[in-house]
């Protein structure tokens, strides 16, 4: 179900515009270089000439570029205004990935659950500072209007929720925190864009995990004795540039029947982008995400072989949703990490609340939905 209250645009209006507008929302000027502009520069033409974008397609994507540009100019304002954040030690931080639609979020829900764990909040992915203590989070201003946005889009699109639901303190995905860069394969689950897919697989994502761990420093400046967990599909694509600035982190993949995994993925893109495009649709949705987990899976395997096995440890999805807790338990001895009374409580806990209301999983999809076969997926994923 479409959001019918959403704004529309005849255009998405150009990079520089974009900026701009950026720039007026929050009054700040440094961008802290300019690392990002050739990405965002090909996305928003390849956006606007290659995606078949509706006017509410114009809207939702130039809204995605802008919230990319306020987020790196809010992060550079804290940077600057915290220049204690670079000496804080980010250790062992456990790296949840694997394809879209395997388990990764819940599983990521459950490490988090752990009050010696720190994710990243969806809200301070969007506006990154210093964590305010958390019992003011419900009259921050800022908070309360990404919350109250967030529950509008559920309200509005009911169907989604079931699909992934989040709300400004759910901890999220991490790729918001690379796309300041100008790298994300984000945006390629949500729309047509072959120039920028080509220009992406050539990139080096090791300056953009630097930023992700500058940012990381200044979100968790108040939190230093927290181990980090962070969670991304992307991270298939990065581990070099992970192990490189982050040497001791531990990376988790999740596995699935590839059937399942790329039918939910496509699934789940069709229903993040409906009525955004006349041409992403369908048969090209399917096209274009069962080459985009293809590009992922060779790249993660490739550079997985190039490094110690110790880092690494694969989570079968079924195992997983059989026996969430004791498979989250698992990960703990595999990396010698402290499993006590408390972890498991507050680990059983979450696996419970997450079997009701709002985030209880309701997610039905066909691969033949989008021109796809059993046959293909299994040939190109196998």
């Amino acid at each position: 179900m479409t959001d019918t209250s959403a704004r529309t645009r005849p255009d998405l209006g150009t990079y520089e515009e974009i900026s701009a507008a950026a720039v007026g929302t929050t009054g700040l000027t440094d961008f802290g270089g300019t690392e990002h502009e050739e990405g965002l520069r090909i996305l928003v033409d390849d956006l606007a000439e290659n995606a078949g974008l509706t006017p509410l397609g114009n809207y939702q994507q130039r809204q995605m570029v802008k919230a990319t540009l306020v987020s790196r100019l809010l992060s550079q304002q804290g940077f600057t205004a915290n220049p204690e954040h670079a000496d804080v030690r980010i250790e062992r931080p456990i790296f949840v990935t694997g394809l879209p639609r395997t388990g990764t979020t819940a599983l990521h829900r459950l490490l988090t659950a752990d009050p010696s764990h720190q994710g990243l909040e969806l809200w301070l992915t969007e506006v990154p500072q210093p964590r305010p203590p958390r019992e003011s989070w419900a009259t921050d201003p800022i908070y309360q209007a990404l919350d109250a946005a967030y529950k509008a889009h559920h309200e509005a699109n009911p169907d989604f929720s079931g699909i992934h639901y989040s709300d400004a303190a759910t901890v999220e995905e991490c790729w918001r925190l690379l796309r300041q860069s100008g790298l994300s394969v984000g945006f390629e689950s949500l729309a047509d864009i072959p120039r920028y897919a080509a220009w992406l697989e050539q990139q080096d994502w090791t300056p953009a995990y630097a930023r992700h761990k500058q940012n990381l420093q200044l979100i968790g400046l108040h939190d230093q004795d927290k181990r980090w967990v962070l969670k991304n599909p992307s991270h298939l694509v990065g581990i070099d540039a992970i192990l490189s600035v982050y040497p001791d982190a531990c990376i988790v993949r999740t596995t699935r029947d590839v059937v399942a995994s790329v039918a939910s993925a496509c699934s789940l893109s069709a229903a993040a982008t409906d009525g955004w495009s006349t041409t992403f649709v369908g048969a090209r949705i399917g096209e274009t995400q069962l080459d985009l987990l293809d590009r992922e899976v060779r790249a993660y395997e490739r550079d997985r072989a190039r490094h110690d096995a110790s880092h690494f440890l694969d989570v079968d999805y079924d195992s997983f949703i059989a026996d969430p807790v004791g498979t989250t338990r698992g990960i703990y001895e595999a990396f010698d990490l402290d499993w006590s009374p408390a972890v498991d409580q507050a680990v059983t806990a979450a696996d419970a609340e997450s079997r009701t209301g709002a985030r209880k999983s309701s997610h039905r999809y066909d691969l033949a939905d989008y021109g796809l076969t059993e046959t293909q997926v299994r040939d190109r994923l196998a």
